[in-house]
Formats: C-alpha cells, sequence, structure tokens
C-alpha cells in the first residue's frame, strides 16, 4: 500500500513541479538542472506557492490538514507559501450510510436501531477525520436529541502511512536545503502527528468538550454541547444537538436580531478568558465550527462545536503571554524586549535597545486603527521576521495560539470591521493581572498553600530533631589529597610501562 501512495505522491510532485521547487534550494544546483533536463516538456504558469497548494489538495485529507497546520508556521515559511496553504479547506465527501451504520454496531456491539430511537443516515457534516449524523435517544435514555460524530473507518492505517512519507520527505528536505535545518520540518511532522492522532480518540475529543462545558459552565456567552458518556467509544461521539446560525452568515444574524458588534466583543472576551483564567482554549475556531444560538434563553450567545484540536498553556506561559500583551497595549516596547530575554526565548547577549526599535517598527503602525485596517496576519509575519533577526526561539507551546489569534482575526472582520481589538482586551488583561499579582493573588496563594502547611507543619519538630542529630560533615580534604596521590603513582608507573616498551621496540628493531 505504501508503495502504491508513493507513486501516487511523485505522480502529482511531477505534475505540479514540488520536485523542482525542493531541488532548486540544493546548493551545487545540479539536480535541479538535471530534473529540468529530464522533464523538459513541463511548463508551470502558476506561482509555486499555488502549484504546493493544488498538490496538497489532490495528495487527500491528511496532507491537507498537513498544509493546514503549516499554513500556521509563518515563522517558518515564506509569506506567499503561508498566504497559500491558508486557504486549504476539508472538503471531503462523505463516507456511506452503510459504513456508518456498520462502525456503529462495531462500536456498541449492536445495530444503530437499538441503540437511537432515531438515526439519520444522511450525515450533516464531513470533515477529513469524521463525519456527523443526527440522532435522538430512547426515552429511557432521556429521549434527547443528539448529534452522532463518527470516526471514518480504516484512518489509523492511512495516516500512519501518510506519516511515514511525510517524515521521510522531511528528512530529504533537511538534506538538500540549505535552510533545512532551521526551518525544522521533521519536528513539524512530529508537531502535525501529535495533534492528528489526539484527533483520531473520539475520547480525547469528548473529554475536550467536557472539560470546556465545565469552564464555561453558566456563562451567557459561550455554549458547549453536554457529552453523554454512557454513548461515546474511541471511534464514536454522542452529544448534545445544539441549534443556531453558522456565524458566517451574517445576514441570517442581523435577520435574527443578534447584535453583530456585542458580538464580536464576545468573542474576544471568550478567547482571552480561555488563554489566561483557564490555560485550555479551543484550537480549531474557524467559521465552520462556531455557530450562534437564537433560542430566548440563550439568544446571541456562541456555540462551538469540534473539540478535537484544543491548546493549553502553562501559568509560567500565561503570566508571560500577559505581561507581553499589556506591555504592547500599554506601548513598553522596552518590557517586550526584556521579556524575551528574560525567559530564555532570546539569546542573553542581545541588545535590548535594538530589539526594542525593531519591535516598535513592528507594532506601532497598528495602534488606535480599526480592525479593518489592521491585518494580523502581516503583523505576525512581521514579527517572526524580527525573531529570525534576533534569533528568538519560537515555543511550540504558542504555535496553536498563534492559530486561533488569526481565526478570531477572521471573525472579527467578519462581525464588526470596526472593532478595536486593543480596547476591547486591555481592561481584561489588566484584570487578570491584578487578579494573578494583586492583594487577591496573594490571598488565593495562601488558601492554596494552607493544605500543605496542615501537612508540614505537625512534621517540622521531628524534621528539626534529624537535622540537628545529624553527624557533622566529614572534610573531604584529607580523602582527596590521597586520591590524588594514588592517582600519580598510578601515572608514573603507566610512564614507565611505556619506556619499557619502548626500549624493547627499539632492542628488537637494532638488535
Amino acid at each position: 500500500m505504501r508503495l502504491f501512495r508513493l507513486a501516487k505522491i511523485l505522480r502529482i510532485s511531477v505534475r505540479y513541479g514540488l520536485d523542482e521547487m525542493i531541488l532548486e534550494h540544493e546548493s551545487s544546483g545540479r539536480l535541479v538542472a538535471l530534473t529540468r533536463m529530464f522533464f523538459f516538456w513541463r511548463r508551470f504558469t502558476a506561482p509555486p506557492a499555488e502549484r504546493l497548494r493544488l498538490a496538497l489538495e489532490s495528495l487527500g485529507p491528511i496532507f491537507v490538514k498537513f498544509g493546514q497546520v503549516l499554513s500556521t508556521r509563518r515563522d517558518l515559511l515564506p509569506a506567499d507559501i503561508a498566504d497559500e496553504l491558508a486557504k486549504l479547506q476539508d472538503r471531503v465527501p462523505p463516507f456511506s450510510s452503510e459504513l456508518a451504520l456498520a462502525e456503529i454496531a462495531k462500536a456498541y456491539g449492536r445495530p444503530a436501531s437499538e441503540v437511537f430511537a432515531e438515526f439519520n443516515a444522511t450525515p450533516v457534516a464531513s470533515a477529513s477525520i469524521a463525519q456527523v449524523h443526527f440522532a435522538r435517544l430512547h426515552a429511557e435514555d432521556g429521549g434527547f436529541d443528539v448529534a452522532v460524530k463518527i470516526l471514518r473507518p480504516s484512518m489509523r492505517d492511512v495516516i500512519a502511512h501518510d506519516l511515514g512519507l511525510l517524515d521521510t520527505f522531511a528528512g530529504l528536505l533537511e538534506k538538500v536545503w540549505a535552510d533545512g535545518r532551521r526551518l525544522r520540518p521533521r519536528e513539524v511532522v512530529a508537531e502535525f502527528a501529535k495533534y492528528l492522532y489526539d484527533e483520531l480518540d473520539l475520547m480525547r475529543e469528548a473529554a475536550n468538550c467536557s472539560q470546556l462545558r465545565r469552564n464555561f459552565a453558566g456563562s451567557n456567552i459561550l455554549q458547549i454541547p453536554e457529552v453523554y458518556w454512557d454513548f461515546c467509544t474511541p471511534t464514536v461521539m454522542v452529544m448534545e444537538r445544539m441549534r443556531g446560525i453558522p456565524i458566517s452568515q451574517t445576514e441570517a444574524l442581523v435577520e435574527a436580531g443578534i447584535d453583530l458588534p456585542a458580538l464580536s466583543r464576545a468573542g474576544v472576551e471568550i478567547f482571552f478568558t480561555q488563554v489566561f483564567r483557564d490555560g485550555f482554549f479551543h484550537a480549531d475556531m474557524h467559521p465552520g465550527n462556531i455557530f450562534v444560538a437564537t433560542d430566548p434563553a440563550h439568544h446571541g450567545s456562541y456555540i462551538a462545536l469540534d473539540f478535537g484540536i484544543v491548546g493549553t498553556l502553562t501559568d509560567v506561559d500565561k503570566n508571560y503571554l500577559a505581561q507581553n500583551f499589556l506591555a504592547f497595549f500599554r506601548r513598553d516596547y522596552k518590557r517586550v524586549a526584556l521579556a524575551h530575554v528574560e525567559a530564555g526565548w532570546a539569546p542573553p547577549d542581545t541588545r535590548i535597545d535594538e530589539f526594542e526599535a525593531a519591535i516598535r517598527a513592528v507594532c506601532e503602525p497598528v495602534f488606535d486603527r480599526p480592525l479593518r485596517e489592521i491585518s494580523f496576519g502581516r503583523v505576525l509575519l512581521r514579527l517572526f521576521q524580527t525573531s529570525r533577526r534576533f534569533n528568538v526561539e519560537i515555543q511550540p507551546q504558542l504555535v496553536m495560539l498563534q492559530k486561533t489569534l488569526l481565526n478570531i482575526e477572521g471573525l472579527g472582520r467578519q462581525l464588526d470591521p470596526e472593532l478595536d481589538l486593543w480596547k476591547t482586551a486591555k481592561p481584561f488583561l489588566e484584570r487578570w493581572m491584578n487578579e494573578q499579582l494583586g492583594w487577591r493573588a496573594f490571598v488565593d496563594g495562601i488558601k492554596r498553600e494552607v493544605p500543605n502547611w496542615a501537612r508540614t507543619l505537625p512534621q517540622l519538630p521531628r524534621l528539626v530533631h534529624q537535622s540537628l542529630a545529624q553527624p557533622a560533615p566529614v572534610d573531604p580534604t584529607p580523602l582527596l589529597a590521597q586520591i590524588a596521590a594514588t592517582q600519580r603513582q598510578q601515572n608514573a608507573l603507566l610512564g614507565l610501562i611505556a619506556l619499557l616498551l619502548l626500549a624493547l621496540l627499539l632492542a628488537r628493531y637494532f638488535f
């Protein structure tokens, strides 16, 4: 199977000239000259970036998803390629109803008619990893309307083959491209494999959904479907059916009486709440996964779907990001530069004044301007170019955050082009920083540590006694002197042996 797959990849690569795009980076230039002589009939009119996108679409859903992930790595890719790969979409035809029913029977050990009171065999959504059907549970199970997500059959084998080939190509790229090591293609493939295999386990996705729902319990701006755990398996996930209008249908939202500017501001609040309060955020917030509720109870609130990809941040990451955001909002570019050096992201010998000036040149033009006049893609691109100049390491845990921020930009442009992201986010970040570093943070820290103190304090007298009762530490100086003397004796003996061997060799040679 791998040989057939490799043959198809090579055929499509030759068709779109991907071989030439890779080999032209080989330092000697001989390989690309040989390729052009061998394929002398090829003529390309489309630019290389467009040919790469078309090739990935022809290669199938796994390569499409790889291109989507790669488009977020603007620290590694030229701008034209990153922009073109960002256009990739999962346009995957659904698999047959017979296969869907067979997967359900395999997962539950009984047919769909016994599991569900009603099951719509026609899928309502289809993507590269899974597809979704609507159904209704039996009355004894609550009788709820549900959405049933079913993993595509045999996806693990297909993914394993394609990932193996991608890793091989990445290794080739490192060898023939002078800049290949800096781009770290094999690390990018490994990162992609991690996210892809996570998506193959629908129990993991169900857990992500449940966590987000718990984080936003009682929220009036974000709705997360309830997971019905009794019906979840690694290949089938059953959750509450959510009803709303896709966020991309702005005309329908206006007709439903949705306040679009308020909706855009709520989107910013949701993003920063997930990142800085929870350190756990929905990392696949493209318009296809976001709806807006129109029922009276939740009118105008967001509905999030598809939780296969989430991002996590540690307390250190959150604190670092918050300080950087606030420094940006306050235009304190020196603080931004210092934060990068203090975090170890920039080398310790970085010239702070030069780094500060470079950051100012990137960020100053975007302040006090409406969102429609700002492209976060361009801002991020220039920041990454600045990062390369100062040898700043882009942290892998922030790649999904960057991707999500670009998605937020797209949603904001669509809902309210006049939205000023800076003014909307600044009060939230200042409030969060006060909670982290102010009096409330001090009190919360004490509350967290009290249980540890309660366990440690009764043991304190015994620990002090044990420490005092220990014998005085032995002076190691005499022992070290003895070791040194022994070492000198061994060296002298080895020297004598070497002289004797040399004398024997000379005697044998001359006599």
